[in-house]
């Protein structure tokens, strides 16, 4: 249930994205989800891919800085409020958002998160029959 996702600090300048994902293709490693936050000086890549202790490796090799954690992904219906509704679980249970990520297809809606208490996230969220998805699943959209 625990899916490891990839952290990438860039400096914000042009080209420095196409770097990763070109690094991570010629490397046959697939990115499924992703994310970027900037400041004005750097941004923040997020990334579920196929191999990330392997990504993590070479994309360290080629000097960027990298980190793996720990997020988790459950499945809503594509309907309004069904978000609110998963995320009203964790606030019940007093556990905190880090950040989140999303997208859609077809009649249901991917979330990636990292809370504050994983473990603890991932028992309420089994406890209240939502549809939690594994690492595996992801790589196939």
């Amino acid at each position: 249930m625990i899916i490891k996702q990839l952290s990438i600090f860039l400096e914000n300048r042009s080209g420095r994205l196409e770097e990763v994902l070109d690094t991570l293709g010629r490397e046959n490693i697939n990115v499924s989800a992703c994310s970027l936050a900037d400041t004005s000086e750097f941004g923040i890549l997020r990334l579920i891919v196929s191999e990330p202790e392997k990504a993590r490796d070479v994309l360290k090799a080629k000097l960027f800085s990298v980190n793996i954690s720990e997020v988790l992904s459950i499945a809503t219906p594509n309907m309004p409020g069904a978000l609110a509704k998963a995320l009203k679980i964790l606030s019940d249970a007093g556990i905190s958002i880090e950040y989140l990520y999303a997208f859609s297809m077809g009649d249901k809606s991917f979330v990636v998160m990292r809370t504050d208490e994983t473990e603890k996230a991932i028992m309420e969220f089994q406890r209240h029959e939502m549809e939690l998805i594994k690492a595996s699943d992801l790589y196939k959209f």
